[in-house]
């Protein structure tokens, strides 16, 4: 039995010139993982003729699954679909019941007239599978040539998601046999990456030639992925197992979890764990904290709300930050951030409190208090935690790393602490 690869090519101008944040290509690469199906290579194509069919051209020569996303709408810079036609020597017919559905949409759903462009959805190569589209109008494709797979779909996420998870998903197995992937994932907190590699060299070394450790370094920690390929599934998870918990072992002084999972995820299950409650309290970060913890569900069993006192007035009004500490230490200090905290904890009545207040740049900064200079504090109604951060990225990146050092510190403080 052999590996079966796959190429992701995504269609649209508006992605080659950072329009579009192609958000596609890691959904579909993380489905096909799932299903045994490794991504050998993922490429970003303009509305250009040309170099769609060069692309395909190339990518069957190492691929045995070509999955297409983009270019299937009803406009004319819409080429994808009379390309395929092309492409696989059919010709276009009208699908019966496409045209069904998408008269179905704007009648009864979106109760309009459906023009002449609209009914073109409808309209498919005759040597493709037609894959139904229960979310959208255009509908995917799929065709077999010379032993390849070519899967075409829509650009818009939650249309190519609903085709990928329903109707690509389940039939792969129809044309490959597959093997099996595993990760798993533990997250380091507190090390550089060079140190950790250093720290687990030899265990690395000794791992057998299928399975791969990566080292995936961000926001000041490092994730730790082991990927291992195989044909016994039940094999295959007894011996990324084992070689985990070594990992897992060697790194115990930094391990935040060993899940792959986001800071703030790791910080909600502490709180549930405990029955606690968190409220936060926000000035650089304008509220990126709070968006993080509520970007999940069941958010409210352990988080209460936030204040965003990004002007100096709302930590004084709101927040009861002293006129005096503002006037002698600044927003950005530690007396500040113990201070919002503090008053956050007792408007939310909660167990927990996290306030940040720092310099996001690009401008703002002084000598002394210079762009990436972040205070944050945690406290319980028993104790408070800070610590200075110093930051050295734009604007967006040093939100982040506020954001995730922040969830991190009070992780730190809960398990010290209770």
């Amino acid at each position: 039995m052999e590996k079966v690869f796959a190429t992701i090519i995504t269609i649209g101008d508006e992605l080659l010139i950072g329009q579009v944040i192609d958000t596609n290509s890691a959904f579909i690469a993380q489905e096909l993982n799932k299903a045994g199906i490794l991504v050998r290579h993922r490429l970003a194509v303009g509305d250009n003729w040309e170099d769609i069919w060069e692309a395909l051209d190339t990518e069957s020569r190492h691929a045995s699954l070509i999955i297409i996303t983009g270019g299937l709408g009803p406009t004319a810079d819409d080429i994808t679909k009379p390309l395929l036609c092309e492409y696989f020597g059919g010709k276009m017919i009208v699908d019966q019941p496409t045209l069904d559905h998408v008269t179905h949409i704007f009648e009864q759903i979106l109760k309009r007239p459906m023009i002449e462009r609209n009914a073109k959805q409808a309209e498919v190569p005759d040597v493709c599978t037609v894959l139904k589209n229960e979310k959208g109008t255009a509908p995917g494709m799929l065709f077999q040539k010379e032993g390849r797979i070519y899967v075409s779909l829509p650009g818009v996420p939650h249309e190519m998601k609903w085709l990928m998870t329903n109707q690509v998903i389940p039939r792969l197995p129809q044309y490959f046999q597959t093997g099996f992937v595993e990760h798993r994932t533990l997250l380091t907190a507190g090390v550089g990456e060079s140190f950790l590699a250093e720290m687990i060299r030899e265990i690395e070394e000794a791992l057998p030639a299928h399975i791969k450790l990566a080292y995936l370094p961000n926001y000041g920690m490092v994730r730790l992925r082991l990927s291992a390929f195989g044909w016994d599934k039940q094999k295959l998870s007894e011996e990324i197992e084992a070689q985990f918990a070594i990992f897992k072992n060697a790194v115990k002084e930094y391990l935040v979890t060993d899940q792959d999972i986001p800071m703030e995820q790791v910080v909600a299950q502490l709180l549930l764990a405990r029955g606690k409650t968190l409220a936060t309290a926000e000035s650089c970060t304008g509220g990126y904290i709070a968006h993080l913890l509520t970007s999940h569900p069941g958010a409210s069993a352990y988080y209460q709300g936030s204040v965003v006192s990004y002007a100096n007035e709302i930590k004084q009004r709101v927040l009861s930050v002293s006129a005096d500490t503002l006037a002698t230490d600044g927003a950005v200090s530690e007396a500040t951030v113990q201070q919002m905290a503090g008053a956050v904890l007792k408007i939310m009545q909660t167990d927990y409190a996290i306030a940040v207040s720092g310099v996001m740049g690009p401008d703002g900064g002084t000598k002394e208090k210079p762009v990436g200079m972040v205070w944050i504090a945690v406290a319980s109604r028993e104790t408070t935690k800070t610590q200075l951060f110093s930051f050295r990225f734009d604007r967006r990146r040093n939100i982040e790393l506020t954001a995730t050092n922040a969830l991190n510190l009070l992780r730190i403080f809960i398990l010290q602490n209770h």
